[in-house]
Order: C-alpha cells, then sequence, then structure tokens
C-alpha cells in the first residue's frame, strides 16, 4: 500500500498516541532513568531516595490494575460471572481506569462481541487478521466504523459504571499517574532523613515513571497477549470449534486470563483456570 493511499481517517489518533508513546518511553526514558540514577553518586543532587517504597508501589499498582482488569472490567462487568458490593465496584472502576484500557463499558462492549463473533469479521480483536491486528492493531485503527453499543444495558443501569464511563481518562490519569508520583512526593519529604539534602520531585519522577508509566504498560501487554497469543499457541482440550487456546505461561502474567480455551467455552464461569492447580488468583479472590 503506498503512503499516499493510507485511510489516514481510520487511525485512532488518541489512543494510537497513548499507546505507542507510552510504550516508547518505557523502552528508551525508563531504561535511561535507572541507569543513570544507579550511577550517580549518593550526594548527587538529583539522587532519588526511597527505591524500595517505589517498587513496592510498582507491585502494589501492577496488582490493584491488574485485577481491575481482570476481576473487574471481565469477570464482574463482561461476563457477570459474581455479584459484587458497590466498595468492590469502586475498587475496580478505579485502578481498571488507570489500567488505560478504556472504560469498564466500552471494554465490557466489545468483550461481549469478541464473544458472540470470536474468529468473525465482526469480532473486534479477530485473529485471521493476524498477530498484529488482534493484539494492538484494532485500537490503533480501525477497519470499519465502530457499531453502535447495544449490548450492554445492563451496566448502563448501574450508576458506577456510568460514573467512570464519563470521566474514565480523568480518573485513569489522577489514580495511575497523579497518585503515584504525590506519594513519592510525600515519601521523599516526610521519611528520608534530611542531611541526604533528597529532591522530592526526583523521587515523584521516578514514582511516576516505574508506577505510572511503566506498569501500565506492562498492565496492557498482559491484556493484549490474551486477545493475540492465547488465541494463536497453546492447547484446546474444551473446543476446537474456535482459535481460542489455554496458556499457563500467559495466565502467570494476567492473573489467570491464560486458560481462554475454557474461558470461550464456559464464559460465564468465574473460573478460568477449572483445576485445582491451574495458576487463576482471580477466582481465588472472588471465591
Amino acid at each position: 500500500m503506498k503512503f499516499k493511499n493510507f485511510p489516514i481517517y481510520r487511525i485512532e489518533w488518541v489512543t494510537s498516541s497513548f499507546l505507542i508513546g507510552t510504550a516508547l518511553l518505557s523502552l528508551t526514558v525508563v531504561p535511561w532513568f535507572l541507569w543513570t540514577q544507579f550511577h550517580l553518586p549518593a550526594e548527587a543532587a538529583n539522587k532519588v531516595h526511597g527505591w524500595g517504597f517505589i517498587w513496592a508501589m510498582f507491585v502494589f499498582y501492577y496488582y490493584a490494575t491488574g485485577f481491575g482488569i481482570t476481576l473487574g472490567y471481565h469477570r464482574l462487568f463482561s461476563h457477570i460471572s459474581f455479584k459484587a458490593k458497590w466498595p468492590v465496584k469502586l475498587f475496580v472502576l478505579l485502578f481498571g481506569a488507570a489500567s488505560f484500557e478504556n472504560s469498564a463499558l466500552d471494554w465490557s462492549a466489545d468483550h461481549r462481541i469478541h464473544h458472540k463473533h470470536v474468529d468473525e469479521d465482526e469480532d473486534p480483536y479477530d485473529i485471521s487478521k493476524g498477530f498484529f491486528y488482534a493484539h494492538i492493531g484494532w485500537l490503533l485503527f480501525r477497519l470499519k466504523p465502530k457499531p453502535p453499543v447495544t449490548n450492554v444495558k445492563d451496566l448502563e443501569a448501574d450508576p458506577l459504571v456510568m460514573w467512570q464511563h464519563r470521566y474514565v481518562q480523568w480518573i485513569g490519569a489522577f489514580v495511575g499517574f497523579v497518585v503515584p508520583a504525590a506519594l513519592g512526593y510525600a515519601y521523599c519529604v516526610l521519611f528520608v532523613p534530611k542531611e541526604l539534602n533528597a529532591n522530592p520531585w526526583m523521587t515523584a519522577l521516578a514514582a511516576f515513571l516505574i508506577a505510572g508509566l511503566l506498569r501500565t504498560v506492562i498492565v496492557q501487554q498482559g491484556t493484549f497477549c490474551i486477545n493475540s497469543l492465547c488465541h494463536m499457541f497453546g492447547r484446546r482440550p474444551y473446543s476446537t470449534t474456535h482459535s481460542a487456546r489455554d496458556s499457563g505461561a500467559v495466565a502467570l502474567l494476567t492473573f489467570g486470563e491464560g486458560y481462554h480455551n475454557y474461558h470461550h467455552e464456559f464464559q460465564h464461569d468465574y473460573r478460568n483456570g477449572v483445576k485445582g492447580w491451574q495458576f487463576d488468583p482471580t477466582k481465588w479472590i472472588i471465591w
């Protein structure tokens, strides 16, 4: 395809800029920042202090936003596989927004279409269009206009879901980026010894890059692997009528979401890893 004939109107400019930009920053700026920090002398003005707290915050955010997707967006809202009280809903909506995978309403609408039309042209992340398209391409550009959202009437009746849908970008930016940076700043001011003359803005920057930016990209890539790798590689013990496959490796990255062949056969089961030995911490939390 010649560049001059490329259908520019199909590009999702905001989504593409965010996904590509955050990935590039995670692959370039984050490693450079870490390398320079660990080679600075302890007395350097721009030396970050409080790395233990920053990495602990990364782990917390990784789990909180990961479960926001697996437990919240996927098993609670998309499949209604269990019931939850409002504090649980609020938690998964806040941290689901901080994963920057769209609102729970839009995510669930796409996912329900995926199950209804798996491997068909209507499938939003149809694997027959190739690995790249199923992994991330469907978010970067649209092959055809997005159909009206008509399959989430139940979620549209939920005030918390609709509140998150209206303000998802602001919620995501605040919970996912501002809060980690603010906590990093506060930690430096409150707990780093004054004699170190630590710069709290550098600690805030480190928290933003590690617990915010890098964590976002890792969680997103885990979700994307389910749409791509779990429709290409793995076992199909429950059905061979569709491309969904079980992958223990992807399950480790995604809190149990990798057992995709079972999930497509029994989509309303709160479990993805139905065997007792299968790694599925999301089902353990629900149970």
